[in-house]
């Protein structure tokens, strides 16, 4: 996979999550703010799309993933 790929795939991971866990007709939910989580995920997705720039596409990409074409 590439870096991009990554990097969608872990935000999709991550938004649904949050909600299983934030939201209170869930069967594991823990607690509203992980709510909070679920903004963060999609403000960083506004920011990289705006900017062209992903702070964890550039971690993965040290970290030896391919980067995406």
């Amino acid at each position: 996979m590439t870096s991009w790929q990554l990097v969608r795939l872990l935000a999709g991971i991550f938004i649904l999550a949050s909600l299983a866990l934030g939201t209170p007709g869930s069967p594991v939910f823990v607690s509203q703010w992980f709510l909070a989580f679920t903004a963060f995920v999609g403000a960083n997705l506004l920011q990289s799309g705006l900017t062209k720039w992903c702070l964890l596409e550039g971690i993965l990409r040290k970290l030896g993933v391919q980067p995406g074409c």
